[in-house]
């Protein structure tokens, strides 16, 4: 514990007067002043009565970030969360056993809050990872895995691409002229192999590593098969219970980890990918490019929708089909008239009700099966359906 307190402390401002808040009128001053009694607390090393005052600051602001739609919430009041949080797991740190709730209470911090003091939470969240017994969970699980019970799945059936004419092309390495002239100015789709085989992901990613660098943090997991279902959901687990649950023993339905987070989170898994150089066609800087983890059993579906920005889709782990349709096909896919999912398709792709959507008879497409080392370029505002076949794990890019 002694050298862990070490470690949490060159990550701390050395002085309390390092510790400088500076909100504006947004921030109650009742809730400034707990802040500032958490601060003194903490550096006069009366660990329990600041842990009591940071759950204090946890329930004020935790109300006010769930007072309003999410883009109205003040990022103040995101970084009052923020020292809640890192107050309350730096407490923790000093409790015996009680690390993997100071992990979580980071993990909530990044996911929720706001940075603040050059993101010291994330540097926090580091040295707790390190410091939990990730790959003594994964060797229990190794030795017990052998007489533990499985659920077995019939196999999900993979389509039959319908014609040459309906492939998407394939193309190996292009340029980036030659991606610009022929793909992205006429924005057409492409699938692209040829330019992921150096990144690590492929292959150092697998269940094991993944339970190994990522499987104590808590992350937001969807839970249903596709999001337009009435019985979709989200909520928060640990990567290793989600991998438990959803991956390996499917118990309880179908489960999707998707976030655009988690790279930032865990840094271990962005290192081991990189950003297509096609980006750099784009208008923006690295900085303004999305990138999203898509991680789940087969069967997972991301309904036909469009996105606003252009899209490659990577994939490192399984096997995707995938059907794409232009903005032009808008009318014969029956988006929803809801504001909500206006950019999503009423119809269901593979087993559609032509009755009800007639027009969806007409429409044309593209399609493929998109498997690991591959990336598809899907064009701004086209239309996309999107099924695992197998465990899957993707990486978007979102670029303008």
């Amino acid at each position: 514990m002694n050298s862990l307190w070490c470690e949490v402390q060159e990550v701390l401002p050395r002085t309390r007067e390092g510790m400088q808040f500076g909100f504006s009128e947004t921030v109650n001053d009742s809730v400034i002043y707990l802040l500032q009694q958490a601060r003194e607390l903490l550096y006069e090393g009366s660990e329990d009565v600041c842990l009591a005052v940071s759950e204090m600051i946890l329930d004020f602001s935790w109300e006010r970030l769930n007072s309003d739609t999410w883009k109205n919430v003040a990022k103040e009041w995101r970084q009052v969360y923020s020292y809640g949080c890192l107050f309350k797991a730096v407490c923790l740190c000093r409790k015996e056993g009680a690390l993997e709730e100071a992990m979580r209470t980071c993990d909530m911090g990044l996911l929720m809050g706001a940075a603040i003091l050059d993101n010291v939470i994330l540097r926090l969240g580091n040295i707790l990872q390190n410091r939990l017994t990730c790959r003594k969970r994964i060797a229990e699980d190794g030795a017990d895995g052998c007489s533990r019970k499985k659920t077995k799945h019939d196999p999900l059936p993979v389509p039959l691409l319908s014609s040459s004419e309906s492939l998407i092309p394939h193309l190996h390495c292009p340029s980036l002229e030659h991606f610009k002239e022929n793909y992205l100015i006429p924005q057409q789709p492409v699938v692209l192999s040829g330019i992921t085989g150096h990144w690590p992901c492929m292959k150092k990613w697998s269940l094991a590593y993944i339970r190994e660098v990522a499987g104590c943090r808590t992350v937001p997991v969807e839970l249903g098969s596709r999001y337009t279902d009435d019985e979709w959901s989200q909520t928060l687990m640990t990567v290793n219970d989600f991998i438990d649950k959803y991956i390996e023993d499917q118990q309880s339905g179908v489960g999707y980890l998707a976030q655009h987070q988690l790279f930032d989170q865990i840094p271990e898994l962005k290192q081991d990918i990189c950003i297509p150089d096609y980006c750099c066609l784009g208008e923006g800087d690295e900085e303004d490019i999305t990138i999203n983890a898509w991680f789940g059993p087969a069967g997972t579906i991301s309904p036909l929708h469009q996105d606003p920005q252009q899209n490659f889709l990577a994939q490192a782990v399984g096997r995707k089909y995938i059907r794409l349709y232009s903005p032009g096909e808008a009318e014969n896919v029956y988006p929803h008239e809801t504001h909500i999912l206006h950019n999503t398709s009423q119809v269901d792709v593979e087993n559609p009700n032509l009755e009800k959507f007639p027009k969806f008879a007409e429409a044309t497409y593209k399609e493929c099966i998109l498997t690991p080392g591959q990336v598809l370029f899907i064009p701004v505002k086209y239309w996309h359906y999107v099924r695992a076949l197998d465990i899957s794990f993707s990486v978007s890019f979102w670029w303008s």
